[in-house]
């Protein structure tokens, strides 16, 4: 990153927000957005990948249901920085690192709503569904995953809005996002300006990510929004 400007120093006042600082180091925010973006978005996705055959997998041998969900929550009660030392040694300073320790921490979210959702489908629905020919697959893809979507859609809101928090903490292997200026900002004088800027910019894309995945939600499930409306 651009080293910030002795002059910038030199007012005393050191404000806490400055338009200045924004115009002149646009182009670090923006990057270190686009990192921010890039990091949330793979965690939350590899979260899911690993929660759905899970949650596929716990609903068909309910006896392992508390055995994968204690363990998922154990490993979302690991701290941050514990989890990343962990995962230093092996993967090094790489965003793999950080992927990696935020996925674990929004499974437990997913994989919880995932199971939630797929447990609330109507047993007569997918009795019917049988009686119809469909297959356990068939049924899953075409019935039980349609009418569970609300659910496992706010999960992945929930998991990714806090994901977004979260990747400020991997600062410490130099792939933080937002994070990254945050830390620069206490290490270069608790530079306000800097701090603050990379912490609203952190909250406003938080926003942005809310807003977008309830928008995919009213469009993928318009029955939810119809029964709402009755």
């Amino acid at each position: 990153m651009t080293p910030i400007s002795p002059d910038l120093w030199a007012d005393s006042s050191n404000p806490w927000f400055s338009w200045d600082y924004v115009t002149e180091y646009s182009d670090e925010l923006i990057q270190a957005g686009q990192q921010h973006v890039f990091l949330t978005v793979s965690s939350v996705a590899l979260a899911l990948l690993v929660a759905f055959p899970l949650a596929v997998l716990v609903r068909r041998f309910r006896r392992w249901e508390p055995a994968v969900l204690g363990l998922s929550g154990v490993m979302y009660t690991i701290p941050s920085l514990a989890l990343i030392s962990l995962l230093w040694p092996v993967f090094g300073l790489s965003p793999a690192t950080v992927v990696l320790a935020l996925a674990v921490y929004a499974l437990l979210v997913v994989l919880r709503n995932t199971i939630v959702g797929l447990d609330g489908v109507p047993t007569d629905v997918v009795d019917a569904a049988q009686g119809m020919g469909m297959g356990k697959r068939e049924t899953l893809l075409r019935v039980e995953l349609p009418l569970a979507m609300p659910t496992i859609l706010a999960g992945i809101r929930i998991a990714t809005v806090s994901t977004v928090g979260m990747v400020t903490i991997g600062a410490l292997v130099g792939y933080g996002g937002f994070g990254q200026l945050i830390l620069s900002g206490f290490q270069q004088n608790f530079y306000h300006a800097q701090i603050a800027t990379a912490t609203i910019c952190c909250v406003l894309l938080a926003v942005v990510f809310e807003v977008l995945l309830l928008g995919v939600q009213w469009g993928l499930t318009p029955w939810s929004r119809n029964r709402r409306s009755a």
